[in-house]
């Protein structure tokens, strides 16, 4: 299970619980149906628009055959991951001193700054004028920059 998950991990558990489901050949209704559930709230959380809770997750896993908590450790890490999501909108360098036509193509406001760091960097070194790579250096930190435009 530890390899699946950390391959899977930041995945909400209803995506892989409508996988698993239709690997199986059983349609969300009747599984449902077949656990004493809604079929509204299976077809909600495999929609990943619906948290799963350990009551439900316990008999998911039951009913499939599955080791006990591997929904639970999915929503855990999909909970860890929505936060980061969070947490990342706030964390962005002075956007005052970036042009936004260096990013013509996407909106300054929606660049996830910790995740596409590297297409972030060698932008700003291919196309930004010294404010903008001042900025973006104070930001990730001499070593990062270094790392990213000269890795060995």
């Amino acid at each position: 299970m530890d390899s699946t998950i950390s391959i899977i991990k930041g995945i909400h558990p209803g995506i892989i619980l409508a996988r698993e489901l239709k690997k199986r050949k059983l349609a969300k209704g009747s599984f449902a149906n077949s656990i004493n559930e809604f079929p509204q709230t299976i077809a909600t959380i495999s929609k990943g628009k619906r948290r799963m809770n350990v009551g439900l997750s316990l008999k998911i896993e039951h009913a499939l055959g599955l080791e006990e908590g591997y929904f639970m450790i999915l929503q855990a890490y999909n909970d860890i991951e929505e936060q980061k999501k969070k947490l990342a909108k706030n964390f962005h360098p002075d956007l005052s001193k970036i042009r936004p036509v260096v990013f013509w193509d996407t909106e300054l406001k929606k660049i996830d700054w910790v995740k596409h760091k590297i297409a972030v960097i060698n932008r700003i070194f291919e196309r930004g004028n010294e404010m903008e790579k001042a900025e973006i250096t104070r930001f990730y930190g001499n070593e990062c920059i270094e790392s990213i435009l000269n890795p060995e």
